[in-house]
């Protein structure tokens, strides 16, 4: 009776570490991703563990074309076409994990290239074994394994979110938005930049535009109205001039962005802190 007894106190004493070992490392995985960005703007169409399991990631969906952003800096380990992923990009981080950015419809990097946090990597797709335009978004932890044995649910990184939960923008901590504005017959960027007191470059920034078309209806966030915003870098821009332009300074930028030897690459999405 004593030895039963004894069998079950070091049962229970052996589940109970096995508990805390368990929820030590999951806090550990959320900690070292709670400064990681959402890697495309849209809606949630499905989570991890979804399809009897067998769904190893979650899924944003949005227009075509649809900027996909690197939700924090790495190396580019795999970009090619698979007939599942379609066009796919494998980035591996400094924290031992890797993301998985699958059926994009343009892959912008290449294996073994640098990528920053928020660098445009590609635009959502419908490429490989897709029902629709989305972003299949992956999280493993160390590396990539054919069976996935290794993915982690990426709301550990992000937070709990639902489905049909809209991810407003990429990469960019809305801080305080006031309200969007509803594009009406007549307008234009420099009438609408006239009337909020900004500028066409920055209404295009916010809105992640790549040309100066609007269409009645469409929904534009105001730069005025953000504490903090974002710029698309260009080919050939630099800190001084980007500080400049937006009246920060570049220690601002490289804090902010975390950016490493002063080195920015073009359609990266850099953070703008406004002065407050």
């Amino acid at each position: 009776m004593k030895d039963y007894i004894r069998r079950i106190l070091i049962a229970g004493i052996m589940l109970v570490c096995v508990s805390l070992l368990f929820l030590g490392g999951k806090s550990a995985k959320a900690e070292s991703t709670n400064d990681w960005m959402w890697p495309a703007e849209g809606v949630i169409t499905d989570t991890f563990g979804t399809r009897n399991g067998h769904h190893k990631g979650i899924d944003i969906a949005a227009e075509p074309g649809t900027p996909v952003h690197s939700v924090e800096q790495g190396t580019v380990a795999k970009s090619y076409y698979s007939d599942s992923y379609g066009n796919v990009v494998f980035i591996r981080h400094e924290n031992q994990t890797e993301t998985i950015y699958a059926h994009l419809q343009n892959r912008y990097v290449q294996e073994g290239q640098k990528v920053a946090r928020g660098e445009t990597i590609g635009t959502m797709g419908n490429t490989g074994d897709s029902s629709g335009v989305h972003l299949h978004f992956e999280l493993h932890q160390k590396e990539w394994t054919y069976n996935k044995k290794n993915a982690i649910d990426p709301f550990v990184a992000f937070g709990d979110k639902e489905i049909g939960h809209a991810i407003t923008v990429a990469g960019q901590p809305m801080n305080s938005i006031e309200h969007t504005y509803i594009v009406k017959q007549g307008d234009s960027l420099w009438s609408i930049a006239k009337k909020s007191g900004t500028s066409v470059e920055e209404i295009k920034a916010v809105n992640h535009l790549s040309h100066d078309e609007i269409s009645l209806g469409q929904q534009l966030i105001l730069p005025d109205e953000l504490e903090d915003y974002t710029y698309i870098v260009q080919e050939g821009d630099m800190l001084t001039e980007i500080s400049l332009k937006y009246n920060t300074t570049i220690d601002s930028l490289i804090q902010i962005n975390r950016i490493d030897n002063q080195t920015i690459y073009p359609k990266q999405v850099l953070i703008i802190q406004k002065n407050k």
